[in-house]
């Protein structure tokens, strides 16, 4: 007997190509989904009963692993992004030595990530309607393989900058969607919002390490032959489990290319079992909508200073260690003690976060943060300095998870990917002006101005916070 079966078809689809005959099996697959969908919605004890034959629901443990397996990649992709900030501290004297540059001209290469940073956030809003979650995040890693490539060759300085911009533009892409993923969860998403940034933070833990090793070998540019394994790695992830597909069928151009074959249970978020929003609709540009809202900008703007206060502890700390603190070479390790602290906060103070809540946690966080950095400038002892450093990255580490789960409670969900890749882009814009900030005024004062100028820059960060609207329900 043929496999084959005639359907009708809705008028709007007659006379388009495959529109007739359909597959059993594909009609049987829609009707399987389905039925599986309800099934979610039922108590787990009436699951088994509500599944003919005793057969095994696919919302159960099949949807749980292929959860997880999603989740580890993304978190993979945050270790990746750690890795790759953090690698610019230990590595930037070397970097001043072999290029024959001071402290203004080599924060060029902060410039340049930002530059790529933002480009990508902006163009993130546009190809995630046109090529959806799967599609851009890939396209994001590829980035990172071919500034890499580019880096472990040690090529002349101004295209050492480009390969850095290159990177900042597949991070950017990688970054929204990650964050915009996980974002949409509807349960743990706070928690899981925390173990992702732990990943970012572990990853920032690893590579000064590693760094720190290559900075004192002739070969220094070879770490970043590291960092395309982690890449390559990161890349081939990334294709294997989401496989292009969108995250909830957002995606204009896979829409129409799948729309006789395939619906949008089989996208990310379905297959884990969540039911998918409907859109909201409405007239003109993704652009116009988001920047109408002004939680948007508090939440970028106080990422901003957030990310610069971040990674100019990260990259300036150990030059400060060696000229002010008389360190050795191995004063990188203090950057990996900084974002160990990082990593331990995302983690450790979770039920801190569950406990007095996330809004007055990031005030509380940031003054102890501010009575550190006073100990890191006014005590003159390497080591006490170097504990106070970790300490701060402890008491920073859960703020940028936060503040994304604040922009996950308070902005339009169907919104929510483009937001948070504005904000995030936005927000990299500091990683390039304080530390590009810290050089210009080292190259006139000398380093011992770091600590002053990161103090201000936190007491600013209680400023913004106080400014950002707190539990207002979702702006659907």
């Amino acid at each position: 007997m043929s496999s084959l079966a005639v359907v009708d078809v809705p008028s709007s689809t007659r006379g388009l190509p495959h529109s007739i005959p359909l597959l059993h099996k594909d009609i049987h697959e829609d009707i399987r989904l389905s039925e599986a969908n309800a099934v979610a919605q039922l108590p787990f004890h009436e699951q088994k009963r509500s599944i003919p034959n005793g057969e095994e629901p696919r919302t159960g443990k099949s949807f749980t692993f292929r959860a997880r397996i999603q989740f580890f990649s993304l978190c993979w992709t945050l270790f990746l992004a750690g890795w790759s900030d953090s690698s610019t501290g230990p590595l930037l004297p070397r970097i001043q030595s072999v290029y024959h540059v001071g402290f203004a001209v080599v924060s060029i290469i902060f410039i340049a990530n930002c530059i790529g940073f933002v480009t990508g956030s902006i163009a993130n809003i546009v190809l995630n309607d046109k090529l959806g979650f799967g599609r851009v995040i890939a396209l994001g890693s590829i980035a990172q393989i071919v500034a890499f490539s580019v880096m472990a060759s040690a090529p002349p300085f101004p295209v050492f900058a480009i390969a850095y911009a290159i990177n900042g533009f597949g991070a950017s892409l990688e970054d929204a969607q990650a964050n915009g993923f996980v974002a949409n969860y509807k349960e743990n998403a706070s928690t899981k919002m925390g173990i992702l940034h732990a990943a970012y933070g572990a990853g920032a833990l690893v590579s000064p390490l590693v760094a720190t090793q290559f900075a004192q070998s002739h070969r220094w540019s070879f770490h970043y032959l590291t960092s395309l394994a982690c890449a390559t790695l990161n890349t081939v992830l990334l294709l294997c489990i989401f496989k292009f597909k969108t995250q909830d069928g957002e995606s204009d151009l896979i829409e129409d290319m799948l729309i006789l074959t395939s619906n949008h249970d089989s996208e990310c978020l379905a297959q884990i079992g969540q039911e998918v929003e409907e859109k909201e609709a409405v007239g003109g540009s993704k652009y116009k909508e988001m920047f109408k809202l002004r939680a948007l900008h508090l939440l970028a703007f106080f990422i901003l200073v957030y990310v610069g206060v971040e990674v100019t502890i990260g990259s300036w700390i150990v030059t400060y260690v060696i000229h002010v603190r008389h360190g050795g070479p191995s004063s990188g390790y203090i950057s990996a003690g900084f974002f160990g602290g990082l990593t331990v906060g995302r983690v450790v103070l979770l039920w801190v976060n569950e406990k007095i809540g996330e809004q007055l946690a990031i005030f509380i966080y940031v003054f102890l943060s501010i009575g550190l950095e006073l100990v890191v400038w006014l005590v003159p002892s390497l080591i006490g300095g170097a504990v106070a450093v970790s300490l701060v990255g402890v008491l920073l580490g859960p703020i940028y998870p936060i503040v994304m789960n604040e922009a996950g409670r308070i902005l339009p969900r169907w919104l929510l990917t483009g937001c948070i890749g504005w904000i995030a882009g936005f927000g990299q814009t500091g990683s390039a002006a304080l530390p590009f900030m810290t050089g210009a005024i080292a190259s006139k004062t000398g380093i011992k101005s770091l600590q002053p100028l990161l103090v201000s820059m936190m007491g600013l960060l209680v400023v913004l916070w106080a400014w950002v609207p707190k539990g207002h329900p979702r702006q659907d």
